[in-house]
C-alpha cells in the first residue's frame, strides 16, 4: 500500500469496530489470573519493599545537602520524616488516628509527634525533595534509561464519594465531542468546573512496560491534561528517554504527538481524524492503516496502566484525605513511590 488518504483512517476505524476488532479479540484472549501464584508473588514483593525501604530512603537522603537557617531544628531527622510520611500514606488512616497509633510505635522508635506534625510533612520541602530523590534512585537501580512506556490518567476522590471511573469516562467522551470545553458546564458557567475540583484529584502516570515502574507522574486539581503536562515536566527533568509510548485517544492529535519529539506514539485516532499535520502524524496514521494488527498489539499494552492503577488503589485506597492542593500533590507522589517500591522486586 502506498499513499493513504484521510478516508482510509475512517474506514480502518470502522473495521476495528467490526471485523478487525473481533479478530484481534479472538487472537488475544484475556489471560486468566492464577490467584494462588499472584498472591504468593504479591506477598514476596511486599516483603522485599519493606526490606528495601530503609536503605533506599537513607541513600536518597544522603545525597542531600541542607543548610538550616535560624530557628529550632526539626525534632525528627529527614529520613525519619520521609519514612513516617510514606508509612502514613500506606496505612491510610487519618492524621489524627495515625498520630495516636504512633503511641504504640514510639515504644520502639522513640518517635512522639502530633497529628499536625504528620499533616505538615505533606508540605515539608525537604521531605518532598527526598522522595523525589527516592524516585530517581529506584529508576537508576532498575537500569531504566530508555523506556517503552504507556501513559494513562485516573482520579482520586476527595470530599465526595463518587465512582470516578464512570464520571471520568463521561468527561473524556464530552472532551472528544467538544475539544477545549472539558471543564465547562453546558450553559457555559464555571460552576461545574468548581464542583469537579471538590470531587476529584486527577493523576497521570507514565509506566515503563519492562519493569512496570512509573517513570513519571503528575497530579492536578484542574484536569487530566494538566496532570499529563506535569508528568511530562517530571520526565524531562530526570533524564529518562521514551522510545515509545501508548496513549489514550484523547491525546491523538498532531500537537500532542509533535511535543514528544522522537518518541514513537501509538494512539487510536479520533473519528474525525485526518492526515492534516506533521510528517510524524502522517507516518503514524500510515502505520495504523497499513499494519493494523501489529499496531493494535502495541497500543493495547496500555492495559498495564489500568492494572497499575487497580493495584495502587487496592493497596492505598481510592481517596485522598488532604485538602490543600500542594499536600494532595505530595500524597499522590507518595502513591507513585509506593507503586515503584512494590515493583522493585518484580522478577
Amino acid at each position: 500500500m502506498g499513499l493513504i488518504r484521510s478516508d482510509d483512517i475512517q474506514y480502518k476505524l470502522e473495521e476495528i469496530n467490526s471485523t478487525i476488532g473481533k479478530k484481534y479479540r479472538l487472537e488475544h484472549p484475556k489471560k486468566e489470573r492464577d490467584w494462588r501464584t499472584y498472591e504468593q508473588e504479591f506477598s514476596r514483593r511486599i516483603k522485599m519493599a519493606m526490606k528495601d525501604l530503609d536503605p533506599l530512603v537513607n541513600e536518597a537522603v544522603s545525597i542531600m545537602r541542607i543548610i538550616h537557617g535560624p530557628g529550632h531544628p526539626h525534632s525528627l531527622t529527614i529520613d525519619q520524616r520521609v519514612k513516617l510520611l510514606l508509612i502514613k500514606q500506606l496505612v491510610g488512616e487519618s492524621n489524627r488516628m495515625f498520630a495516636n497509633m504512633l503511641d504504640i510505635f514510639s515504644m520502639i522508635s522513640g518517635i512522639d509527634v502530633s497529628y499536625k506534625t504528620i499533616e505538615r510533612l505533606y508540605s515539608d520541602d525537604e521531605v518532598i525533595t527526598a522522595i523525589h530523590n527516592l524516585h530517581v534512585l529506584m529508576l537508576k537501580k532498575k537500569g531504566v534509561k530508555n523506556s517503552d512506556a504507556t501513559g494513562d490518567g485516573t482520579g482520586y476522590g476527595l470530599t465526595v464519594k463518587k465512582n470516578y471511573e464512570s464520571y471520568a469516562q463521561k468527561l473524556k467522551e464530552l472532551a472528544k465531542e467538544n475539544p477545549g470545553k472539558r471543564d465547562e458546564k453546558k450553559d457555559g458557567t464555571k460552576k461545574a468546573k468548581e464542583h469537579k475540583k471538590r470531587l476529584f484529584a486527577y493523576s497521570f502516570t507514565i509506566m515503563d512496560l519492562e519493569t512496570r515502574l512509573y517513570i513519571a507522574f503528575g497530579s492536578s486539581m484542574k484536569s487530566e491534561r494538566d496532570a499529563y503536562d506535569r508528568a511530562m515536566d517530571l520526565l524531562s527533568s530526570i533524564g529518562v528517554e521514551m522510545d515509545t509510548i501508548r496513549l489514550d485517544r484523547y491525546y491523538s492529535s498532531p500537537s500532542y504527538m509533535d511535543r514528544l519529539g522522537n518518541t514513537k506514539v501509538f494512539v487510536i485516532p479520533k473519528k474525525n481524524a485526518t492526515l492534516n499535520g506533521s510528517q510524524k502524524w502522517k507516518d503514524t496514521m500510515k502505520d495504523f492503516v497499513e499494519n493494523t494488527m501489529q499496531y493494535l498489539e502495541q497500543y493495547h499494552q496500555r492495559s498495564n496502566s489500568e492494572s497499575g492503577f487497580a493495584a495502587d488503589k487496592k493497596m492505598l485506597g481510592w481517596n485522598i484525605s488532604q485538602r490543600r492542593e500542594d499536600r494532595i500533590d505530595s500524597a499522590l507522589f507518595c502513591t507513585g513511590a509506593w507503586h515503584n517500591l512494590f515493583n522493585m522486586g518484580r522478577s
